[in-house]
């Protein structure tokens, strides 16, 4: 991966971030953050 795919691909994280704060009050991160911790568990489990 070169810097330039690395950089391109970060903006567009962090503009995805930005925008499901503003426009929908960050639900869409509080659903992943619940959906990886469930996934964490799921993992430790089969450990």
């Amino acid at each position: 991966m070169t810097n330039t795919i690395a950089i391109v691909l970060g903006l567009l994280i962090l503009a995805g971030v930005a925008g499901d704060i503003a426009f929908n009050q960050a639900q869409a991160l509080v659903f992943l953050g619940r959906e990886f911790t469930a996934l964490v568990g799921h993992v430790a489990f089969w450990r």
